[in-house]
């Protein structure tokens, strides 16, 4: 373990927010504190957040790995089910930037696999609008852009749906069995360590 990284207390950070119960299913992380804060009305544009602001689109949470910070909408203080399942998003925005290349490659590999069979949903409507979107890229650079930013919202929303503890949502979309394929990699990925975030 690096010195800077330890443990995080899935725990205490649960009981911070108030999801005592999210503790029970998120799996053991390492790593320096993330310190989360509610501002209202979020939106996000041009890669900046704002708060109260009447411009940008509206969001219910941003990630800033550097400084290691979540900022989430104050509205889902009072939604307790969608506050667990955009922690968890959230937390594994950090998972994926430690992730190795090994792993990344991995995930976008049965991501790949997806689309060849024309595979339909997903777990989120983070990783569904880019999804939607991939088609429309013109230019290599571009396509490649926002193939990884579609593999990072996927790998996240998949993490909320096998950690967030909630068993049903309108955005799970995504069929059965492709959702098991998923869980496999996770279990294969993660099981017995700890997720460096």
């Amino acid at each position: 373990m690096h010195p800077k990284q330890r443990p995080l207390n899935c725990s205490k950070f649960a009981d911070q927010l108030g999801l005592k119960n999210l503790a029970k299913t998120l799996p053991a992380f390492e790593g320096a504190p993330i310190r989360v804060r509610f501002l209202p009305e979020l939106r996000a544009g041009r890669d900046k957040l704002y708060s109260r602001r009447p411009y940008g689109q509206p969001v219910y949470a941003a990630s800033f790995i550097r400084r290691r910070s979540i900022v989430l909408d104050e509205e889902l203080a009072r939604k307790r089910r969608e506050l667990a399942r955009i922690v968890v998003h959230e937390l594994f925005h950090f998972a994926w930037v430690r992730l190795g290349n090994r792993l990344r490659d991995s995930y976008m590999d049965l991501l790949r696999e997806e689309r060849k069979a024309h595979v339909r949903g997903e777990l989120g409507w983070s990783a569904e609008s880019r999804k939607q979107r991939l088609h429309e890229a013109v230019g290599r650079a571009r396509r490649e852009k926002r193939w990884r930013d579609y593999a990072c919202e996927s790998f996240c929303d998949t993490a909320a749906w096998m950690y967030a503890g909630i068993g049903r949502h309108p955005e799970f979309t995504l069929a059965a069995g492709h959702r098991a394929r998923r869980a496999e990699w996770f279990r294969a990925a993660f099981e017995g360590r700890e997720i460096p975030i």
